[in-house]
């Protein structure tokens, strides 16, 4: 019988305990407007081992010191997903957190982000409840490098974090005032500037200079970045994406613009060349094929870029 009580009060201590974690996190919540702001001390106590509530964790670095862009774009996303979810009701908002834990607070957050091998940022840990009516089969976290995604949006967020949350995430993107108002703004301005562009629209020019910059825009990689999502650029602000199978979204205007310069190189040594008068041929001829000589050069070193293996290379 004494053990039997003995068991039974450990118990009571053990639920007393969890349920005072329980409040304590739900108050951090309410203080942060739906975001815990965590420490080393609180995330232990978010990411206990006995825990009937789920977690939604966003690692991150926002300090400017250390130059995340994709934090910086990851955070907005992840406060609106957090302030929807503070408008369920109270019996499943208590029973999923949201929080943000940030490198740079103290060394010892510092320390948690190298327990958990977190090389990158932003990433997000997805906590299951591990007892309780909305327990997960499976304890460990669920992980997610956003480092890898190309777009940071809270509606994809919101479906995404659904998947674990006790029900869906209630968010509804907000009217896009701004969008609807510039585009009013933009007809009226072409409406009214419609005498001046007419003849504009109607030169063959306009449509011939439009077909090239489209041309080369397209086949430097854009629809490639398109469709898979590319990042404008690394999560470390590296604009060229290691492999010759990456690309990021920033290397496509700097591809258009070898293969114009180099299009217009070889057009003005084929086509406008020859017409000129042969004083100024000579001249014209040096100077377009330093272009080329030159662009190529920076061509290669774009592709040593991203093949660190690539043995050739010119003048650069």
């Amino acid at each position: 019988m004494r053990v039997v009580a003995l068991l039974g009060l450990i118990s009571m201590c053990s639920c007393a305990a969890a349920a005072g974690t329980h409040r304590k996190l739900v108050s951090l919540a309410a203080e942060g407007g739906g975001i815990i702001k965590l420490d080393a001390d609180s995330f232990e106590l978010l990411a206990t081992e006995e825990r009937d509530w789920s977690t939604a964790i966003e690692f991150t670095s926002l300090d400017p010191k250390h130059n995340c862009v994709a934090c910086e774009e990851f955070h907005p996303p992840w406060k609106a997903v957090a302030k929807a979810w503070t408008k369920v009701p109270k019996e499943q908002r208590d029973r999923h957190f949201f929080a943000t834990f940030d490198f740079a607070d103290s060394p010892r957050s510092q320390q948690v982000f190298r327990k958990l091998e977190l090389r990158t940022a932003p990433v997000v840990f997805v906590y299951p409840a591990t007892k309780g009516p909305h327990a997960a089969d499976q304890s460990e976290p669920a992980r997610f490098d956003l480092s890898e995604y190309g777009e940071f949006e809270a509606d994809r967020l919101a479906e995404h974090l659904s998947r674990f949350t006790p029900i869906p995430i209630p968010y509804v993107a907000p009217f896009p005032w701004a969008r609807w108002v510039g585009g009013a703004a933009g007809l009226l301005v072409l409406a009214l500037l419609a005498r001046v562009l007419a003849p504009v629209l109607q030169n063959r020019w306009t449509w011939a200079t439009g077909a090239i910059l489209s041309s080369l825009v397209m086949t430097s990689g854009y629809m490639f970045t398109r469709i898979r999502a590319s990042p404008w650029r690394g999560a470390d602000g590296g604009w060229v994406a290691r492999g010759n199978s990456n690309m990021f979204g920033q290397e496509v205007p700097l591809v258009a613009m070898f293969y114009g310069t180099l299009g217009l190189a070889f057009i003005m040594l084929i086509m406008v060349i020859p017409n000129q008068p042969s004083a100024r041929q000579r001249l014209y001829i040096y100077f377009w094929t330093g272009v080329i000589m030159i662009v190529y050069s920076m061509v290669l070193v774009f592709v040593r870029a991203k093949n660190r293996y690539y043995p050739w290379r010119f003048l650069l």
